[in-house]
C-alpha cells in the first residue's frame, strides 16, 4: 500500500504514483522525473522497463514496480521491439489505490488507466512521433526494409488510434514546449499547459575559457536527429568536429566521416560539461520537441546552431544566443556555423538566457500545477 505523501500541504494526505516510460537511461524524459522524485518523496513509481543503475540516485531510491515487459528476454535493451505490447503492458497496471497519478510520457505512460476518483496530469515530452508524424524516420523503408515497413505502418496506425482513444484518462496535459502543446491539441485535441523541463543551470556554468575551434554535436546516434547535417556541413566549412553519443547509427555516420570527426562515446556530467565549454558552438541539426542540449549550451556560455523547427525556436534567439538554421541541408548548416564563427559571442547573455530554465523555476511552477490540481479532488 502506498503511503501518503508528506509534502508542504498541497498533497498533504493523497497518495501519488509516478508513471514513466522505461527506465534505461539519463535523458531529457529522466531528468524531469528526478525533480519530481525529490518533491514526492513517498511517491511509487511504474514503468514498463527498469535497468537498474541506469538513472540517477533520486530515482533508483523508487519503490519501482515494472510491467510485465521487464520479463521479455533482453527487455533491457530490446524493449522497443516489443512496441506492440506496450498497450496492454501499460493498461495492467492497477492505479485503484491512488489519488494522484502523475506520467511522464512520450510514448504510452500517458495511457494508465487511474481509478475513478483520481486526478491524472500528464507531463507529455510529445505525443508519440513515429505513430504520428515522424513514421519514415523510424520506420521507412529505407531504415529497416519495405516488407517490415509495411508491417510497422499497420500496427502503428492501430497504435495511433489508440493513444487518441487514450487522451480523456488524462485530466490535464503538461507540455514541455509550445511545439508539443500544438501536436497534443492536434492529435489529441486537448489543451495543454507549458511547464519547459528543468536544466541543470547550477552545474553547466561557464569557467572562463576560451572556446576552441571545433564544433559540438551531443545526442543519441540515431537517424532522426540528422547528425549526418552536422559532419557534412563541418566538413564543407573545413572546421573540426566532436560528437558526443552512442547509437545504432553509429557505424553509418563514421563512414561519412572525415579525420577531422572525432567520436566521444557516452560521456558523464563532468565530461560533458568540459565539452561544452570548450566547444565554439553546439550543433542541433534534428527538429526536437524541445532540446534540453541547447540550454545546457547556453549555461556554460557557448552559442548554438539549430535547425529553426520545434523547441529550438523557444530556446535560441537568432543574432543574440545563437544561429537558427531555415533548411535541413549541409549547404544551410555549413552557412550557419560561418555565421557562429564569424560573431563575437557574449558568454554572459548566453548564460542568462538558459537560466529562465532551472531546476528550481521548474519544481516552483509544478508544486503550483499540482497545487491547483490537488484542489479538484
Amino acid at each position: 500500500m502506498a503511503e501518503p505523501v508528506a509534502t508542504d500541504g498541497w498533497l498533504a494526505g493523497r497518495r501519488v504514483v509516478l508513471v514513466h516510460d522505461w527506465l534505461t537511461g539519463m535523458r531529457g524524459g529522466e531528468r524531469v522525473l528526478e525533480s519530481l522524485c525529490r518533491m514526492l518523496p513517498g511517491a511509487d513509481l511504474l514503468t514498463l522497463v527498469h535497468v537498474p543503475g541506469s538513472v540517477s540516485t533520486p530515482i533508483e531510491a523508487r519503490r519501482i514496480r515494472t510491467s510485465m515487459i521487464q520479463r521479455l528476454p533482453r527487455a533491457g535493451r530490446l524493449y522497443r521491439r516489443y512496441l506492440p505490447l506496450f498497450p496492454t503492458a501499460i493498461e495492467l497496471f492497477d492505479l485503484d489505490r491512488y489519488d494522484v497519478v502523475i506520467s511522464t510520457s512520450h510514448c504510452a505512460a500517458k495511457a494508465v488507466v487511474p481509478a475513478g476518483r483520481a486526478v491524472h496530469v500528464c507531463y507529455c515530452f510529445s505525443p508519440m512521433r513515429y505513430a504520428w508524424d515522424q513514421f519514415d524516420a523510424y520506420f521507412g523503408p529505407e531504415r529497416v526494409g519495405p516488407a517490415r515497413s509495411a508491417f510497422y505502418r499497420r500496427m502503428l496506425s492501430w497504435i495511433a488510434r489508440w493513444d487518441r482513444a487514450t487522451a480523456p484518462r488524462v485530466t490535464r496535459f503538461l507540455a514541455d514546449s509550445h511545439y508539443v502543446a500544438g501536436r497534443i491539441a492536434r492529435y489529441y485535441n486537448r489543451q495543454a499547459l507549458v511547464l519547459y523541463p528543468p536544466v541543470d543551470t547550477a552545474f553547466f556554468t561557464p569557467d572562463g575559457s576560451q572556446a576552441a575551434p571545433h564544433f559540438l554535436v551531443v545526442s543519441a546516434l540515431v537517424p532522426y536527429k540528422r547528425i549526418d547535417l552536422a559532419i557534412r556541413a563541418a566538413g564543407a566549412v573545413g572546421v573540426p568536429l566532436k560528437i558526443v553519443g552512442t547509437g545504432p547509427d553509429e557505424a553509418r555516420l563514421r563512414a561519412i566521416a572525415g579525420p577531422t570527426v572525432e567520436f566521444l562515446g557516452s560521456l558523464d556530467d563532468e565530461a560533458l560539461r568540459r565539452e561544452y565549454r570548450r566547444a565554439r558552438a553546439t550543433i542541433l541539426p534534428a527538429e526536437e520537441d524541445f532540446g534540453i542540449v541547447p540550454v545546457e549550451a547556453l549555461a556554460c556560455g557557448r552559442p548554438v546552431v539549430a535547425f529553426a523547427r520545434g523547441g529550438a525556436c523557444e530556446t535560441v534567439t537568432p543574432g543574440e544566443t545563437g544561429v537558427l538554421v531555415d533548411a535541413a541541408t549541409p549547404e544551410a548548416f555549413a552557412d550557419g556555423l560561418r555565421q557562429a564563427i564569424a560573431r563575437v559571442w557574449d558568454p554572459a547573455r548566453l548564460r542568462a538566457s538558459a537560466e529562465r530554465f532551472s531546476v528550481d523555476r521548474f519544481e516552483r511552477e509544478m508544486r503550483a500545477t499540482l497545487a491547483d490540481a490537488a484542489a479538484a479532488l
